[in-house]
């Protein structure tokens, strides 16, 4: 299992972002496949969910009507939109199987390096 994060960086406040996240190793489209992020000194925590076909998705409440998660399978690729950013969403993002696939299989129990993005003026 591979999972390989692009997009982050430095962006002012209100401003955009769209991260990638390229997987191979696993059948990509038979897995729901989850954003999480982990601010500085905080856990990681779950940002947004797409279901395996991409026909349905969530978002933890501080990111819904800002962040649009999607996918193409075709490419083994899960995306996050990000808009309107934060500083509070200062964070290293990383993309994994949604969480109760990640606890039950041990395939997906390692991490990516993950993707900085900051939110600063």
């Amino acid at each position: 299992v591979q999972l390989v994060e692009s997009g982050g960086g430095l962006v002012q406040p209100g401003g955009s972002l769209r991260l990638s996240c390229a997987a191979s190793g696993f059948p990509f489209n038979r897995y729901d496949i989850s954003w999480y992020r982990q601010a500085p000194g905080k856990e990681r925590e779950l940002v947004a969910t797409i279901t395996s076909t991409g026909g349905s998705t969530d978002y933890v409440v501080s990111v819904k009507g800002r962040f649009t998660i999607s996918r193409y399978n075709a490419k083994n690729t899960v995306y996050l939109q990000m808009n309107s950013l934060k500083p509070e969403d200062t964070a290293v993002y990383y993309c994994n199987v949604d969480p109760i696939t990640r606890r039950t299989n041990i395939r997906f129990r390692s991490w990516g390096q993950g993707n900085q993005v900051i939110v600063s003026a």
